[in-house]
């Protein structure tokens, strides 16, 4: 793994002093076309944060293009999937002292001016999900992908304890003691950096909530999700979830501070 800085700033754009600081992981596999733009996207809308690209092994020009656009730049010297490198964020924010972190997709489908929204849930959580599903926008999946999301998001509403509409969001924010968590445990598996590192987090005593944000289309490419076609991912998200819950719960964080408000 290497880490690479975008500019002289980087790492110090952190706003006033009652501003919690606050990083932005980007996961990004293969996506040259689309994080440049993210990225630039991203430091325009809220230059008072941090972003770091964790590059997940790709072939092509992501890393260079990142740093270009401004981003610190984590390279992993092969594809471990976004559970794998959202992990390593959560890590690099943990050591560097982040008490806020939050991922957006490098593909531009994550609204970076829906960013303070959903940080915005930290203050009455641990963990704060963009939900796609909440009224805001026309974001529209059909079929039986969006039974699954359906069914997911009901299951997960109940072992959280909070009404969820969209359990599969990556769009998601971590407060310190969210970040502790997914440091210790955050699946690389598929599904799992949504639902079974949910299902882990409620079982260790962290609080969920949701907020509603309009998604947008992919800028470039394909995303690799849906690939294998509906029902295909309709029976790998209902054994995903039925694994995460039936593994035995895991402690909570060593940590013992309060989400972060």
């Amino acid at each position: 793994m290497s880490v690479g800085t975008g500019g002289p700033e980087t790492g110090n754009r952190q706003e006033g002093a009652g501003t919690p600081r606050t990083l932005i992981i980007v996961p990004a596999w293969n996506e040259e076309r689309n994080v440049g733009a993210t990225v630039t996207e991203i430091l325009a809308a809220r230059p008072g944060y941090d972003v770091v690209v964790v590059d997940d092994g790709s072939t092509d020009g992501t890393a260079g293009v990142a740093h270009d656009a401004g981003a610190t730049v984590i390279t992993l010297p092969f594809n471990l999937g976004v559970g794998g490198a959202m992990r390593t964020g959560f890590t690099y924010a943990k050591r560097r002292g982040y008490q806020r972190a939050i991922q957006v997709d490098a593909d531009g489908q994550h609204n970076p001016a829906d960013i303070d929204a959903v940080l915005d849930g930290l203050t009455r959580a641990d963990i704060s999900i963009g939900a796609r599903f909440a009224d805001v926008g026309d974001y529209d999946v059909r079929g039986p992908r969006r039974w699954a999301m359906i069914v997911l998001a009901k299951a997960l509403s109940r072992v959280t304890g909070t009404r969820l509409t969209d359990a599969t969001s990556g769009f998601r924010a971590a407060g310190t003691r969210a970040i502790a968590q997914y440091v210790e445990y955050y699946p690389a598996e598929y599904f799992g950096d949504t639902l079974d590192s949910l299902v882990a987090a409620s079982h260790a005593g962290l609080t969920v909530t949701q907020v509603p944000v309009a998604m947008r289309p992919r800028m470039h490419g394909t995303s690799t999700q849906g690939t294998w076609g509906a029902m295909v991912y309709l029976l790998r998200a209902v054994f995903a979830l039925t694994l995460a819950v039936v593994r035995p719960g895991r402690r909570g964080p060593r940590e013992t501070e309060n989400p972060q408000s």
